[in-house]
């Protein structure tokens, strides 16, 4: 009989056949891993049932019933080795599996937690290794799933909650911003773990919460963590902690997680009976919630803090206490947003909603549609950490991949499952994107587009803009709007720089920064030769060069003069020169009219606006240049860059609390300069303190000279503006004025006790040599002697060459030739002064008084000028106690936040910021006379309306240099105009009133004071015989009441 061959397999056979092998195997180990004899042989076999479930499939880890298995032998009470073997078998999978069999194997923590707490040392050493092993798996965003099993284990026995604990604090490492904003719920768990009674739990949750509040990264509060702990711990200590936190002083920008920390501590403090704890509470509270910047971050917390303010506003016995309640509790509410806000508020899909996505995605890509439990289950997962993902606004690709491509990979194709988490992240990042710009005003834009990109902007410690869009049209000049310190000039730094996220690169868009800088450059260079000289421009030829150099006004002499001697305005012009041959597409202009002229303005508004390709971004605070020029307005709105149609007087009509970039107004900014002190001998506010007569000055090296003839006069009562076009001579007039500079011909007279305060035309070189000091630093630092260092150390008061031989020559004195060492008094003659001069070799009893004409007349002006200075300085001293409390204040009186003058470098302040440290060093020491050269450069409107209420309501001498018309035209009724070295004086009135926003309630209140004194009667002169009469009725009265007693009669 023949014999028959066997049919060949199938694949359907082959597959079963591999499934029942491995199955097989699979079992195997797993019965073998619960009887080894040894640790390292469970290590080994667990390593071998990683690969085999890796071979079968995750999907066997729950078909084959695996992980049952463990778990059922993880608890087996009867023993040991069964236990030790699963956990190590755990242990195996968690290590060859990896991230994919994370939603498998995270559910099998409690256990592993548990087993902590057995008996067995091997048990506990193995249940350690695994949870290490499945805490090496999640990402980040997988957090928020593996909180709730920590939780959990913190009630459960004392070894579990020391476990818990410790992987909690890993946790901070791992996740330091997803365990952020889980601190809400994680403090009052850990915080129940400090109070138990065990010592092993307390320390571990001691040093779980010092991890955990560690991530609010707040510098203000990293100090006292350490205190803080221990008063959650210690509920005792809440008096003592509130003391040494009213010590400090915040200024970090304050986030959630910070809140976080801070509320428990308040709301109990809230609720203590003491005012000594309450009171500093209520400004603790107060400051905290002034530098949040978000109203989510200070909304999540109104619940907690709400009502113990409320309490005690309501109910406290001291008006102190009720007072500062009632502030903090205003802040509060301010900072957690007043319900009114027009954002879009953006909504994030719940878990299911991203899971239903996923399935379609799956269906359309990798044709996966049936889901069992197992891939239900990873979906889910992945749905959650995605959820995760979009909560803290997170939307670039790779990070949606590390939180949902590793989960889907255990059911379709990796390659599947990338693409698919690829289209979603595109899908979500294009709706965001979509959501901003509308949130941003930008959804109705038409023309070109130059640039569009989703970014966030820091500096230093603070958060300046927060997940924003810009989107820049080409050919459209925007406007870019916002308080001093909101950021501005940063971000057209950052943007120039190419540091902003998701902005074009240079070869995409080229963008020019144009700024008063000029720093780190040659200027002793010729204005060709230092434009040819830049390395940007080495492709430019010269002609090309010269031709955009006369483009601005550039031509004949002015290309050969330094670049050092230019005025500010010059210098401005020759950077838009330098950008114009750049070629750029989106011109960065950062307060682009300061130094400018109304000429050259003019011509500025007319280039921008004739350029239709050019895109431009302009930081200004000159109104009307805004006005004038801008399509757009960009506006700072709580970490937000919102868009505006129009130019800036739209934008008010939009947004009328912005009214203060038209008016002059104290609603926001207060300025509060100190009263000048007496002048000996200057018994009217018209009497002249400062004189020239027919000036003449010329600068070394020039033919021409500044100044030509000039004649003019300051009192005390004196509002001058000095105008005129760049280059004029207005800063070289201000220099002779101030005795910066001496003139060839003419004479400047001042009184000898005049103190001056000066704001140079470029007010940051004053801070440029003190860049790391704080500005409370900065003016201890410059009176630290007695004197003005600023003056001691300007070159004017420098000895020079021609000085020292003058101090060489021999004069005639009481018949012998003596030579000056130096002033050493000065007294009153007659209507001058005449000073005691030691002279060199020879003995105190040899000085002599010389009369303060005949050292002048001898050559020793720098010598008695010196003296001079320093006796004005010395008496300006005497009404200050320079002490940084004392300092803090006078700081705050010119609109700079204290906290900020005692904390912040220099470095870091903004320009504006500057000019205000700037200002206040300069009326440190009472001066009798202010001189501002350009002062509205870098100032905002808030500041600017500040500066100039006080200067109006200021009883010292004002003289300035400005070209914003509005300024000038409130404050300065005299004006002097200077052109080619000449000098004309228009107007001599009061100050115009009208300007001001406060005009009409401060005539108001003047007429209410003059009605006032009206409806008095004026009282009727008594004679001489009235007065006798009254005197005897009063002896009558008195000795009526002495006789008679009872009450006495007054006096009428």
């Amino acid at each position: 009989m023949p014999s028959r061959e066997s049919p060949p397999p199938s694949d359907d056979n082959m597959a079963v056949s591999a499934i029942t092998g491995s199955s097989s195997a699979i079992n195997s180990l797993l019965a073998s891993l619960y009887t080894c004899a040894t640790s390292d042989d469970c290590v080994a076999i667990a390593a071998d049932l990683g690969a085999a479930v890796r071979a079968a499939g995750l999907k066997s880890l729950v078909s084959q019933g695996v992980l049952d298995n463990l778990k059922a032998e993880a608890v087996n009470k009867k023993s040991g080795l069964a236990r030790e073997g699963a956990i190590l078998g755990i242990y195996g999978l968690a290590r060859s599996l990896g991230q994919p069999a994370e939603p498998l194997l995270l559910p099998l923590l409690p256990v592993l937690l548990d087993s902590y707490a057995d008996k067995g040392a091997p048990v506990r050493d193995a249940a350690e290794m695994a949870v290490a092993a499945i805490m090496a798996l999640p990402s980040a965003y997988s957090t928020r799933l593996i909180l709730p099993y920590l939780f959990d284990a913190m009630t459960r026995k004392w070894q579990t909650m020391v476990g818990a604990l410790q992987v909690l604090g890993k946790l901070a490492s791992t996740a330091p911003e997803q365990i952020a904003l889980a601190l809400p719920e994680i403090i009052p768990h850990v915080t129940d773990r400090l109070h138990d009674t065990k010592e092993e739990v307390s320390k571990a949750a001691t040093v779980c919460m010092t991890s955990v509040c560690a991530v609010a990264n707040n510098p203000d509060i990293a100090p006292h963590l350490p205190m803080l702990v221990s008063c959650m711990a210690r509920p005792e200590e809440v008096a003592d902690c509130v003391q040494k936190l009213s010590a400090t002083t915040f200024v970090a920008e304050v986030t959630g997680p910070a809140l976080a920390i801070m509320v428990p501590l308040l709301t109990r403090a809230l609720n203590e009976r003491s005012m000594l704890v309450v009171r500093p509470t209520t400004v603790i509270t107060d400051n905290l919630c002034k530098l949040v910047r978000d109203p989510k971050d200070a909304g999540q917390f109104l619940p907690q803090l709400l009502p113990g303010l409320t309490k005690l506003v309501d109910t406290a016995s001291f008006p102190e206490i009720r007072q500062l309640a009632s502030v903090a509790r205003s802040t509060l509410v301010k900072a957690g947003g007043d319900g009114h806000d027009v954002q879009l508020i953006r909504a994030i899909p719940t878990d299911a909603e991203l899971a239903t996505r996923l399935r379609g995605l799956l269906a359309d890509v990798a044709d996966f549609k049936k889901f069992d439990a197992f891939a239900t289950q990873s979906l889910q997962y992945a749905a959650t950490s995605l959820h995760q993902v979009l909560v803290v606004e997170c939307f670039a690709d790779v990070e949606w991949q590390k939180a949902c491509t590793p989960y889907l990979s255990t059911f379709v194709p990796e390659d599947k499952a990338a693409e698919v988490t690829s289209r979603l992240s595109k899908q979500f990042r294009d709706a965001e994107h979509d959501r901003r710009i509308k949130e941003s005003g930008l959804d109705q834009e038409t023309g070109v587009e130059l640039c569009s990109c989703d970014f966030s902007l820091a500096y230093g410690g603070m958060m300046l803009l927060n997940h924003t869009t810009l989107r820049l049209m080409r050919g459209r000049r925007y406007g870019l709007c916002g308080a001093n310190g909101a950021g501005k000039s940063t971000l057209m730094r950052a943007i120039s720089l190419g540091k902003v996220e998701n902005f074009p690169s240079p070869d995409e868009l080229r963008a020019v920064l144009v700024e008063h800088s000029l720093q780190g450059e040659d200027t002793s260079l010729p204005v060709l030769e230092f434009v040819a000289s830049d390395k940007r421009l080495k492709d430019v030829g010269r002609p090309a060069i010269q031709a955009a150099l006369s483009e601005v006004g550039f031509t004949g002499e002015r290309l050969e003069q330094q670049v050092g001697n230019l005025s500010g305005g010059w210098k401005m012009k020759l950077e838009l020169a330098r950008a114009i041959l750049m070629d750029a597409d989106l011109l960065l202009l950062d307060e682009p009219t300061n130094h400018l002229d109304v000429g050259n303005v003019a011509w500025l508004e007319n280039y921008l606006n004739s350029q239709e390709k050019l895109t431009c971004l302009v930081v200004s605070h000159d109104s009307g240049f805004l006005d004038n020029v801008c399509t757009d307005i960009i506006h700072y709105e709580r970490k937000k860059l919102v868009f505006y149609k129009g130019n800036l007087s739209k934008f008010v009509e939009r947004k009328p609390e912005a009214k203060s970039y038209y008016t002059l107004s104290t609603e926001n900014v207060k300025f509060y300069f100190p009263p000048p002190a007496f002048l000996q001998g200057i018994n009217s506010k018209t009497k002249s303190i400062l004189k020239m007569t027919g000036v003449s000055y010329a600068y070394p090296g020039m033919t021409k000279p500044s100044l030509s003839g000039v004649t003019v006069g300051i009192s005390l009562a004196s509002r001058v503006a000095i105008i005129g076009p760049n280059g004029a001579g207005k800063s070289t007039m201000i220099k002779v004025l101030t005795g910066e500079a001496i003139p060839q011909e003419g004479q400047v007279w001042k009184h000898p006790n005049l103190r001056i305060g000066y704001v140079a035309q470029h007010a940051f070189h004053h801070l440029d040599q003190h860049l790391e000091k704080t500005p409370n630093q900065y003016i201890q630092w410059r009176y630290q002697t007695g004197e003005d260092r600023e003056v001691l150390e300007k070159e004017s008061r420098k000895l020079n060459e021609q000085d020292l031989k003058q101090m060489e020559v021999a004069i005639e004195v009481k018949g012998t030739m003596r030579r000056v060492e130096y002033l050493i008094g000065r007294q009153k003659l007659k209507k001058s002064f005449q000073y005691e001069v030691k002279w060199i070799g020879m003995m105190p009893k040899h000085n002599t008084w010389i009369a303060r004409e005949k050292l002048l007349e001898l050559g020793f002006q720098k010598l008695v000028q010196a003296f001079d200075d320093r006796e004005a300085s010395r008496e300006g001293q005497g009404y200050r106690e320079l002490s940084p409390s004392v300092i803090r204040k006078h700081i705050e009186d010119v609109g700079l936040d204290g906290d900020i003058a005692d904390n912040n470098a220099m470095r870091g302040l903004s320009g504006g910021q500057k000019v205000k440290v700037v200002i206040a060093a300069a009326m440190w020491n009472n001066p009798h006379m202010l001189v501002l050269d350009e002062p509205t450069n870098y100032l905002d409107r808030d500041s600017l309306g500040g500066l100039a209420c006080a200067i109006r309501d200021w009883g010292g001498a004002v003289v300035m240099i400005s070209h914003n018309e509005e300024f000038v035209g409130a404050l300065c009724p005299e004006v002097w105009n200077v052109d080619a070295g000449l000098l004309t004086k228009q107007g001599k009135g009061v100050v115009n009133e009208d300007a001001f926003e406060d005009a009409v309630a401060e005539e108001a209140r003047r007429k209410k004071i003059e009605d006032k004194h009206a409806a008095k009667p004026k009282k009727k002169k008594l004679t001489r015989n009235d007065q006798k009469a009254r005197d005897v009725r009063r002896r009558a009265r008195h000795a009526k009441w002495l006789l008679e007693g009872g009450t006495k009669e007054p006096d009428t």
